[in-house]
């Protein structure tokens, strides 16, 4: 008799945890979808009209008008965007506060001896938003606007001409570096606190060219405030299709590029992540976004968070040997 008792209360406990349990679906349910519920910070490590903002505030557009919160882009400049990134590795990991970096932040681990954040281990990956080529510009008023013309300038007054960046170790710095090495130049390099402030001297002339993301100088190519000489790859450039490529000039290896990417401090929860990985692929699929990314020659790039983590850790290896080969420094 106590045994049958026993089994008969046991299944009642059983039976009233499985019904609990499935009251709590809904609830589980609920937790998965309410984020965004307030306001999310994008940190960008570049001062405002670099080329991370230019793919940065088109997509805060987007993302308020299909969430309806506000997506609010924090520019935290300087250190080739390594104060950014080591101030969103600290931010809360309640996906509130995102990073959106950049290809500098796979060269960084080969050009600073110490950092005080881990791109691959204090991060989590969520989307490589875009990938764009880079560009030589120059000051059309001080720089032949003619390939042939700017090399033999170049070889004939070997460290009188300069070029900006965003930084020493960015992806600006070392184009120029492999542009020296492939072209057996010699070009004085000025690093700035990111890309909106080197190109606006390349505008006022204080220096004479920039090896750049196309998506910061498209604007400036546009409005003829700056001259594109060549664009990086085998390939011409669908927005630019004026400006010939590196491979068409005799430079078949040059082939950096630019990618802007989005991630969250470790420890976001992964259903977080989930919803934010949806939002930004729908944010990139509208018609606006597509036409803004196009505009700055530019795709989204379509990869999964874990994708994403490889393609990473492949650029930090990759840079890694370009660093070595071209003896790159910071200046």
């Amino acid at each position: 008799m106590k045994i049958t008792t026993y089994r008969n209360s046991s299944r009642r406990e059983m039976l009233t945890f499985a019904a609990a349990s499935l009251a709590l679906v809904p609830l589980i349910g609920q937790a998965q979808t309410s984020w965004p519920s307030k306001p999310v910070t994008v940190i960008v490590p570049f001062p405002a009209g670099g080329g991370t903002d230019a793919f940065a505030r088109p997509l805060s557009a987007q993302f308020s008008k299909a969430t309806g919160k506000q997506l609010i882009i924090d520019n935290r400049g300087g250190a080739g965007g390594t104060l950014g990134a080591s101030i969103a590795a600290k931010a809360p990991a309640d996906g509130y506060t995102l990073f959106m970096g950049a290809v500098h932040h796979a060269i960084a681990p080969a050009m600073y001896p110490k950092l005080d954040y881990d791109i691959e281990k204090d991060f989590v990956p969520i989307a490589l938003m875009a990938n764009v080529p880079q560009v030589l510009v120059v000051n059309p008023k001080k720089v032949p606007g003619d390939f042939k013309a700017f090399i033999e300038l170049v070889r004939k007054n070997p460290g009188r001409l300069n070029y900006g960046s965003a930084g020493g170790g960015t992806s600006h710095h070392l184009a120029g570096e492999l542009f020296k090495q492939q072209t057996k130049t010699f070009i004085t390099h000025i690093p700035y606190r990111g890309a909106g402030p080197a190109l606006q001297d390349l505008m006022a002339g204080n220096v004479d060219m920039m090896f750049d993301g196309l998506g910061s100088s498209a604007g400036h190519i546009k409005g003829g405030r700056i001259k594109a000489l060549m664009v990086s790859g085998l390939k011409r450039n669908p927005a630019f299709p004026d400006v010939p490529c590196a491979g068409e000039l005799g430079l078949p290896d040059y082939t950096v590029t630019t990618w802007y990417g989005l991630w969250a401090p470790k420890g976001t929860p992964a259903d977080v992540i989930a919803r934010i990985t949806e939002e930004m692929k729908r944010s990139a699929a509208t018609d606006e976004l597509k036409a803004s990314w196009a505009s700055n020659g530019a795709e989204f790039g379509n990869l999964s968070p874990q994708q994403f983590g490889s393609f990473v850790s492949n650029e930090i290896k990759r840079w890694a040997a370009v660093v070595k080969t071209s003896g790159a420094k910071l200046d």
